[in-house]
């Protein structure tokens, strides 16, 4: 299973952005799989940001994007969004996708329940 992450940029505080990521490979069983975003910036840990099971919709958030951020998915496209509306400088980071091979609601903010990462894509708002 890969993971390609898309629609990083810079924007101005308040502005929106839409991250993007894909899935590719006959192994991605979506239907039993969670996925999520994190973020990170230099020096810090991996911080979760939000998380949606694949098979039923149901979506987690960290509390410090919620009400901003909308994370969703594309049964067709196989693909998982985040849409991130009211940004604020102190959401600058890389963010990543991942993947974790089966519904880990209870755990789903823990990087290490993740079995597959995208490459990052940066996240930069001006202030």
């Amino acid at each position: 299973v890969q993971l390609q992450a898309s629609g990083g940029g810079s924007v101005q505080a308040g502005g929106s952005l839409r991250l993007s990521c894909e899935a590719f490979g006959r192994r991605f069983n979506r239907y039993r799989y969670t996925m999520g975003w994190f973020r990170q910036d230099p020096g810090k840990e991996r911080e979760f940001v939000a998380g949606i099971l694949w098979s039923d919709g149901s979506t987690h958030y960290a509390d410090s994007v919620k009400g901003r951020f909308t994370i969703s998915r594309d049964n067709a496209k196989l693909t998982v969004d985040l849409q991130m509306n009211r940004l604020t400088h102190e959401d600058t980071a890389v963010y990543y996708c991942a993947a974790a091979t089966k519904d880990i609601s209870g755990t789903i903010r823990r990087p290490s329940e993740y079995t597959y990462w995208g490459e990052g894509t940066q996240v930069t708002v001006s202030s």
